[in-house]
């Protein structure tokens, strides 16, 4: 389901941002895309494109996937502007543990993926991708689990990719794994409340991604009782603000996570897990080890497990040497200037 122009708009600080809109002109001034391979295919791509700005609060990044709609990729834009130029709420910690993030590979694979996660004891495994088989997604766990050993967490993400059945044999094939939780495992709210009642002996929470960053009301899920953890990302739900809000009138636990974002983006969800009152899991915030190339130096990926939730500044070198070429650089501005539209068209709402 499709955003609404008005709910892009107005999950930016409850609306505080249509007095402080920045003009276009600004944001194409300091305007940078950058094009960067990917270690390892994941989420069917092998190269991540990004828009990043550079605002009057420092760096921001304005993301969203290439098939996205104009009306959802404007909330995506309203969070760069939130971030880059509009004060975030004050840090609770300096650092956030991370997990390591292991795409849909063959089994062989594992502990090579792994080992470019330095430290992380928890590990997060894609799972449903189309075109593989159960047996598939079998492997690739049980030998996460191997490479992390028994004191490790094992979580598995299906991208709401099985349906109701499907889900509920996978999690009792995957039982003997120890799943720290099962993330998305089924598209709609109402799956994931069935789904939850099948498995509830098995003691594995079920937690919700798309049901709440690419809902109409991200809290949905929450009131129909659908899941025990919220998996929250700072662009899909327009900014740290936004997101914090939800959090907090969810009542459930959350998991900051990153949308294979650069470590712009990854530092923006750095800055909503270090607000958060409380954080009792690993975030997925470790992602730019997924990444050949980022726009630092020094990319933000995990040290003993964990990264530094201060703000992050890209390196102009380093944005010159993986720059889009010049018609993906239109394609960008192009979809920077409707999505702009739109949240202009909102704010005079």
């Amino acid at each position: 389901m499709s955003i609404s122009m008005s709910t892009a708009y107005d999950r930016v600080h409850d609306g505080a941002v249509k007095a402080t809109l920045p003009p276009l002109e600004e944001l194409l001034s300091s305007a940078h895309v950058v094009t960067l391979p990917l270690a390892t295919r994941f989420r069917g791509i092998e190269v991540r494109e990004a828009m990043l700005f550079d605002g009057p609060e420092g760096w921001t990044e304005f993301s969203p996937f290439l098939e996205y709609g104009d009306a959802e990729a404007a909330t995506w834009l309203a969070a760069a502007i939130d971030f880059g130029w509009m004060p975030q709420p004050p840090a609770r910690r300096g650092t956030v543990g991370v997990n390591a993030t292991v795409p849909a590979v063959p089994a062989a694979s594992v502990g090579d993926v792994l080992a470019r996660f330095d430290g992380c004891r928890t590990a997060k495994v894609k799972v449903a991708e189309r075109g593989q088989t159960l047996a598939d997604d079998i492997a690739r766990v049980r030998a996460v689990r191997e490479v992390m050993g028994i004191e490790g967490r094992v979580r598995i993400d299906a991208n709401g990719g099985w349906n109701v059945d499907e889900a509920e044999h996978a999690i009792h094939a995957l039982a003997d794994c120890d799943l720290e939780y099962v993330e998305q495992p089924c598209a709609s709210v109402p799956e994931l409340v069935e789904l939850r009642r099948r498995v509830k002996f098995h003691g594995i929470p079920i937690a919700a991604d798309e049901s709440v960053r690419k809902a109409e009301d991200p809290l949905a899920v929450a009131r129909a009782g659908a899941a025990d953890i919220l998996i929250v990302k700072v662009q899909p739900l327009g900014g740290v603000s936004r997101a914090l809000d939800i959090v907090s009138r969810a009542g459930l636990p959350a998991v900051v996570s990153s949308a294979l974002d650069t470590s712009i983006g990854l530092s923006m969800g750095a800055a909503l897990a270090a607000a958060l009152p409380d954080l009792d899991y690993d975030c997925g915030l470790g992602t730019a080890s997924l990444l050949l190339a980022d726009v630092m130096e020094q990319p933000l990926r995990p040290r003993s497990g964990a990264i530094s939730t201060a703000r992050v500044a890209a390196d102009e070198s380093t944005l010159a040497k993986n720059a889009a070429s010049a018609d993906r650089f239109d394609w960008w501005t192009s979809r920077l200037s409707r999505c702009y539209e739109i949240l202009s068209a909102s704010a005079e709402q």
